[in-house]
């Protein structure tokens, strides 16, 4: 059995999804504000420092 460290050097899902939403939005297909059309980038962000918050406030009043 070997241990290989396996990494993904590609751009993911988010990513694509930026640069199909970043090329629309340049070509005129879509009139989104750039605030959602570079969305994919810091919804995934907002939802982790959320999910950060929650679990130091529920660590903080649970008592450990």
């Amino acid at each position: 059995m070997s241990n290989v460290i396996q990494t993904s050097s590609g751009v993911g899902f988010p990513g694509l999804l930026t640069i199909v939403f970043i090329v629309m939005k340049l070509t005129g297909y879509i009139a989104w504000s750039w605030w959602w059309v570079l969305s994919p980038l810091w919804i995934p962000a907002v939802i982790g420092v959320l999910i950060l918050m929650i679990m130091i406030i529920v660590a903080a009043f649970s008592g450990k």
